[in-house]
Parts: C-alpha cells; sequence; structure tokens
C-alpha cells in the first residue's frame, strides 16, 4: 500500500474543474493576491476550455489551484458593497435569506487577513502527529487498563479522534494542508485510509459538494430530496433517513452507493462521480482502503474479533456519527429556514452563505475548528488554524447572511442534539419546482414514526 501511494505522489497535477454541469467557473490561486483580478471565466455561453498545465482540464489536487465555480454575475452580486455607517448597514428592510447579498466574494476575501491564507506544513504536520499520538495512547490505556467500565469512555474518546484524524486528511483534499500536493496526497492517504476512506474517491465527491453547495440537484453532501423523489422512496426508506440513529451511520453506506436519486459509488473508477483521467486515482485509493481492510482481518485473526471490535470496530462508528452529525447541522436545523437553490437563481456565494458555524465546545480544538464552516466553505483554501480568525474578519462583511451559533452550555455540544432531532422532523423534501426553495415537512412520516 505505502508503495502504492509513494508512486501515486509522483503523478504531475491538473487543474481542477468539476464535471458537474453549472452556470459558470472562476479560475483562481487565492494564494496570490496579484492574481485575483485577473481571473479567466468561462461558462456555458462560451464554453471554450481554459489550458492550464499542459493543456490539461481538470485536477487531481483541486486545492492547491483554487477553482470556485460562480454563475454568470447577477444583480447585487457584483460592483456593489455593503454601504455602512460606523460599522453598521444602512439598510434596515427585513431580511430575505434567499435574496442576492450585496456583497461579492472579493468582498469577503478582502477582509481576511492575507496571513489566513499562509500555509504551514510544519504547523500542519504537528498536528497529524499530535493526533497519532494521542490514537495510539488511548489505545494502549484501554488494553493495559481492559475494564468494562473504561472501554465506553475510551470508544468516545477514539471514536472522537478518528474524526479529528478525517479532517486533517479532509484538509489534504483542499489543499489547504500545504502546497505541496505530494505531501497532502501521501498524509490524506494515510489518514483516509486507516479511517476506512477512499482518499481520492472522497475528495471529488467533496470537491463537487463545495463547487455546488446548495444548489438543489448538484450538491453532493445532505442535499434535498424533490418532493417526487422523496414521495417515491418506499415508507421504511424515508423512515430510516430520517429517524434517529440511523441517519447518523449513513456515511459507509454512502460511499458505496451514494445519496437517493443520485447513482454511482466512491470506489468504482468508472463511476459517474469521476471522468476519465481521474480513475488512476480512484483505483489507487481504493486499493489503499482494501489492503487497510485486509489488515484489519488480519488483526481479527490474530487479536481475535472481540478485542478487534472493542479496539477498532466500536470507534469506527463513532466516527461515523459524528462525520454524518457534523456535516448535517452544518447544512440544516437553523431556527430560521435556510434556502435552497437552482438555475440562474444558485452562485457559489448564495449556496456557500447558506452554510451555518457550529459550536463545539471543547471538541473545536481537538476536530481543528471544522465548526468554522461559513468561511471553510467559501474559501475552502484557508489552513483550518486560521479559520476562526477569518470569520471574526468576514463577519462585518457577511451581515446577516452570517448566522452566529448558539454557544454551547458545557464542554460538549449536547445542545446540538436538538437542532439535529427537530430539523429531523422538519426538513423532509423541497418542491419539484421553483428557483429559490426551502424544506417541507412530511405529516404523515411523523405519524408512521409513532405508529412503529
Amino acid at each position: 500500500m505505502a508503495i502504492l501511494v509513494l508512486s501515486e505522489c509522483g503523478l504531475q497535477s491538473l487543474p481542477c474543474i468539476s464535471a458537474i454541469p453549472r452556470n459558470g467557473f472562476i479560475l483562481r490561486d487565492y494564494s496570490n493576491p496579484k492574481l485575483l483580478h485577473s481571473s479567466k471565466i468561462f461558462t456555458d455561453q462560451n464554453p471554450s476550455p481554459i489550458k492550464l498545465l499542459g493543456g490539461c482540464f481538470r485536477e487531481r489536487n483541486w486545492g492547491i489551484k483554487v477553482s470556485e465555480p460562480i454563475s454568470p454575475v447577477g444583480e447585487g452580486e457584483r460592483g456593489e458593497s455593503i454601504k455602512r455607517v460606523n460599522g453598521i448597514e444602512e439598510d434596515d428592510s427585513e431580511f430575505d435569506p434567499g435574496a442576492p447579498p450585496p456583497f461579492n466574494l472579493a468582498d469577503v476575501r478582502a477582509a481576511i487577513p492575507k496571513h489566513c491564507w499562509v500555509k504551514d506544513p510544519w504547523r500542519s504536520m504537528s498536528y497529524v502527529v499530535r493526533d497519532i499520538v494521542l490514537v495510539l495512547g488511548l489505545a494502549a490505556a484501554a488494553v493495559s487498563i481492559d475494564n468494562w467500565l473504561v472501554w465506553p469512555l475510551y470508544w468516545v474518546a477514539q471514536g472522537t479522534m478518528f474524526w479529528a484524524l478525517f479532517v486533517l486528511g479532509h484538509d489534504c483534499g483542499h489543499g489547504s494542508f500545504s502546497n505541496n500536493p505530494k505531501l497532502n496526497s501521501v498524509v490524506g492517504h494515510l489518514l483516509h485510509s486507516s479511517i476506512l476512506v477512499p482518499y481520492h474517491g472522497w475528495r471529488i465527491s467533496h470537491r463537487i459538494h463545495h463547487q455546488n453547495h446548495g444548489h438543489v440537484e448538484n450538491d453532493e453532501s445532505w442535499h434535498p430530496l424533490s418532493e417526487k423523489i422523496y414521495r417515491n422512496l418506499d415508507n421504511s426508506t424515508r423512515f430510516l433517513r430520517f429517524k434517529l440513529p440511523f441517519p447518523m451511520l449513513a456515511y459507509p453506506f454512502y460511499l458505496w452507493k451514494r445519496s437517493p436519486g443520485k447513482t454511482g459509488s466512491h470506489f468504482d473508477p468508472n463511476s459517474d462521480l469521476f471522468v476519465p483521467s481521474e480513475r488512476k486515482d480512484v483505483i489507487i485509493s481504493t486499493l489503499c482502503w482494501t489492503g487497510m481492510a485486509t489488515l484489519l482481518v488480519g488483526l481479527c485473526f490474530t487479536m481475535g474479533l472481540i478485542q478487534m471490535l472493542k479496539l477498532y470496530g466500536v470507534p469506527y462508528w463513532v466516527f461515523v456519527t459524528w462525520l454524518d452529525l457534523v456535516t448535517y447541522l452544518h447544512h440544516h436545523g437553523h431556527e430560521d429556514r435556510l434556502p435552497w437553490f437552482r438555475g440562474k437563481e444558485w452562485s457559489y456565494l448564495r449556496g456557500g452563505l447558506t452554510t451555518l458555524d457550529r459550536d463545539y465546545g471543547w471538541i473545536n480544538n481537538i476536530h481543528h475548528d471544522i465548526g468554522t464552516h461559513v468561511v471553510h466553505h467559501l474559501f475552502p483554501q484557508i489552513p483550518h488554524h486560521h479559520l476562526v480568525e477569518a470569520t471574526l474578519a468576514a463577519k462585518p462583511i457577511l451581515g446577516k447572511y452570517y448566522r452566529e451559533p448558539e454557544k454551547s452550555a458545557g464542554p460538549l455540544p449536547f445542545h446540538l442534539l436538538g437542532n439535529l432531532v427537530r430539523s429531523l422532523k422538519k426538513d423532509h423534501y423541497v418542491s419539484d419546482t421553483g428557483d429559490v426553495v426551502y424544506y417541507q415537512t412530511d405529516l404523515e412520516i411523523n405519524h408512521y414514526s409513532k405508529s412503529k
């Protein structure tokens, strides 16, 4: 597996643009301020490809050269900034979250200090070392003590650390880990394979999510079901999708089969998730995943199935729960309704502004501030250790489009469970028509749940 990863790292990176159709794209390297106003844009009406890096049209390491898709400039999104008096917006009209914002992406970027964009590979690696030491230390302590009063504490702690490893691998996929694509790829494979995530397969689908966030049809992560798709689901599928704990255990199944209404697999190089130039990457990641799975099976024979379930199996499902919980709550469950877009109403900026920041108490530091999600969605190249500062700088520009997260009353974010439960009871589907839509509630499913 290590040979495959190292040989893969010698491949030259190619320009990254998603195959998902959209109104337009913008290619920009945000690490170079000189390129801020020199980006080249092409749209569906002007489909001529941009020749970059040897004439290739897609890039494996998508986070290094930033690809920010935007629709053709809409009214209110360019050439008009927020008007403020002593830092306060002059416009006191009722806030419409589905309306175009009175600022553009460049306004937000300009507010973020330049040092927030700097990627320090040594600092990034220090977080990797910290997390791996904690993972190994927790496992050694649990085996040494071997007490059933300790094992549940170990499962929660180790599962949370698996989730922290995932976040660092996620940063590698975005290119926010370092400016070195080889380092990103090696670290990303080692971290993600260790927790049974196909690095390239997931990286590519996650890129699609970022490039289409807030779009009803094209979004990839926890996107809404249209009413037609929803009504065609059988009752058991609806029940499992909206009844705890089942939605919080969905991630492994999503990797194999994606969401309702979509086809393909993160392990299949021929899946419609990928273009031909990405198939080699997907094969390598699938082989790395297979190598880790084989190692775990071998350890089951060596150490015993029960011991491996205690050491790895249960923490893995705690990690899955964290992943599903965090990704869901960053796009659902706010007390105010969040819009979803179609057609010309969608843009990269407007879609990104429908994401939510969340406060996880002590877990904020453990899982590398992934709760500061709005700025991360708009600018995924910012290293995680600068996200809090970048968010504070961007908030005056974002205004009411930034929804202040509810603070955790204690060290653990138990307050988020209420948001999760309420959302699963209310956020079921969106209308088949309309370019700005909101979640609607199926009252029958709640009745069906009670009858079960």
